[in-house]
């Protein structure tokens, strides 16, 4: 029998995905930490000596504190993933914590429910009281710090009326946001009664310190990423709009300039959160994929007019303040794993496709881009892009005209595999409207790309 020679693993490679195995790792530790957490806090409630379950009643209250400790946990764990902690979002991505946030929350708000009933009908049992006499004792009788706690449960119920589809469906985004902000009021008038009112941290001090540690590391952590650090930036780079322009395909292609902007260790296919400091904008943050590489005193967005907000910003002035807030995301070249690159976008998705393609470590012939339009006067920066795969070394398919069945046009049906042979070994990156992404996807995965090499950034709050 004649061996089989095997080609060595091309040093690059080896070090992606030994680069994508340290990512799952670190996901992995974050994910058991919050586990840990929880299964700690439960633990030193079991060994306080305060646990009843002799009686109906003392089954109840136990469950309600469980509940509780659970409720806080979740409560942590949505904080550390909204805070923006660079550790965080390399690990999971932003899209990802996002989401993992908004589960917790639903999920959460059931567990608090079940706290308060569970404590309620517990506390009520042996002293025949109706459960609004209970409720009133609770929120009345046992001090500031449960007044405080009922009165963020109540500004709670209201933040999770105003999220469902049906209520957030119409309003701006603007509003359902800054009414979601008072959660973060109801967690505070939450946390008091936790470390006063609980048995388990008023009777064991390691207990009580443990709890503070963790509610200061996910406060610290918020405050610290979602306040300082913007404004420290804000100061340190001065960031301004230098000019505003408009593409044939109606998109806003704004130009900012700064000091020293490689410092903020932006990637090419990652976004910010821009608040420009100008009346009617300075309230609003919104995330915009940089349309180019940054460089050291200058970077660019460019915005389709999808809305009220995005339409605004064509009457931008230059010399307009901004904050920036990231950079954010895992739509980078870091996120890959394998030799050859597949980069597919489509509206204004194509945008921080260019920006990776600028960007990306790629050899000649590693790097297939496909864009996607109705036609090519809709492609924005259609110009550039071509000047810089051709630069790069990249194929460039420009597939214009009206939608199919799939993601290509009807006219000219076509499959990823198509267009990049062996493209099982690739990573397929795609960005634009979220069906069109999705039937992109799709495809990758039927021509057996892994799903940890098909990467996709969501903007959808």
């Amino acid at each position: 029998m004649t061996a089989v020679a095997h080609r060595p693993l091309d040093p690059k490679v080896a070090h992606r995905q030994d680069r994508s195995a340290r990512a799952g790792r670190r996901r992995d530790v974050l994910e058991a930490s919050a586990w840990l957490a929880g299964v700690v806090g439960v633990s030193l409630m079991l060994a306080s000596g305060t646990v009843d379950v002799g009686s109906l009643s003392g089954v109840l209250i136990t469950f309600g504190r469980i509940t509780g400790i659970a409720a806080s946990t979740m409560i942590m764990a949505q904080l550390i993933l909204i805070a923006r902690i660079p550790l965080v979002e390399r690990s999971v991505g932003h899209d990802r914590a996002a989401r993992i946030h908004s589960q917790l929350g639903r999920l959460g708000f059931i567990v608090i429910i079940a706290h308060i009933a569970t404590l309620v009908a517990g506390y009520a049992l042996p002293t025949q009281t109706g459960i609004l006499d209970q409720i009133w004792t609770f929120a009345i009788h046992y001090g500031g710090p449960m007044f405080m706690a009922s009165v963020g449960f109540i500004v709670l119920v209201a933040v999770v009326v105003t999220s469902y589809a049906i209520v957030r469906s119409r309003w701006k985004y603007e509003d359902w946001h800054a009414v979601h902000l008072f959660s973060y009021v109801a967690v505070g008038l939450s946390i008091p009664h936790q470390l006063t009112s609980g048995e388990t941290f008023m009777t064991m001090g390691f207990a009580w310190w443990y709890w503070m540690t963790l509610w200061t590391v996910a406060v610290v952590g918020l405050i610290g990423y979602r306040v300082v650090r913007p404004l420290t930036r804000f100061l340190r780079h001065r960031v301004r709009v230098a000019a505003v322009g408009t593409l044939a395909d109606g998109s806003t292609v704004i130009a900012m300039h700064g000091r020293h902007l490689r410092r903020l260790g932006s990637k090419g296919g990652q976004f910010f959160l821009f608040r420009f400091l100008t009346p009617g904008m300075w309230g609003q943050a919104h995330p915009y994929s940089l349309s180019r590489a940054a460089r050291d005193g200058w970077m660019r967005i460019t915005v389709k007019p999808l809305g009220d907000s995005s339409a605004a910003l064509r009457h931008l002035k230059p010399g307009t303040r901004v904050m920036v807030e990231g950079p954010l995301g895992v739509f980078t070249d870091e996120a890959r794993g394998g030799d050859h690159l597949v980069l597919a976008g489509a509206g204004i998705g194509i945008t921080p496709i260019l920006a990776l393609l600028e960007s990306a470590d790629i050899r000649p012939g590693g790097c297939t881009v496909v864009v996607r339009a109705s036609t090519e006067a809709e492609i924005p920066h259609l110009d550039e892009l071509q000047e810089v795969a051709a630069a790069r070394g990249a194929t460039l398919h420009v597939l214009a005209g009206r939608r199919g069945d799939g993601w290509s046009p009807a006219a000219m049906p076509v499959r990823l595999a198509d267009l990049v042979p062996g493209i099982a070994h690739a990573d397929v990156y795609a960005c634009g409207p979220l069906p069109w992404v999705d039937a992109v996807m799709d495809d990758a995965a039927r021509a057996g790309v892994p799903k940890d090499r098909r990467h996709a950034e969501e903007f959808a709050w």
